[in-house]
């Protein structure tokens, strides 16, 4: 866990997003996946749990500019799903 950075629970709001996963405080068990945004129960779970800490490796980013783990955009992402529907229709 030396390279995770801790991040108090206290601080994470409502619409945060990081640019990599965010794990509870064992560093083991994934809070919120990279590039998703922290909804309300995501908080209440911190406190209604007690979790002091969560941890990542990465930083805060815009939501706006989601990019999943295999570095392609929603957008991109849509597409593809898109074009596989219409060749499914053949």
């Amino acid at each position: 866990m030396s390279n995770f950075i801790k991040i108090k629970s206290s601080d994470i709001y409502e619409g945060i997003c990081f640019s990599a996963p965010v794990f509870f405080d064992d560093g083991k068990n994934m809070f919120l996946a990279a590039g998703k945004t922290a909804k309300p129960y995501h908080i209440a779970a911190l406190k209604r749990w007690n979790v002091p800490f969560v941890v990542t490796y990465g930083h805060e980013i815009d939501p706006a500019v989601q990019v999943d783990a295999d570095g392609v955009d929603d957008a991109e992402s849509l597409e593809l799903v898109e074009e596989a529907a219409s060749v499914s229709d053949i």
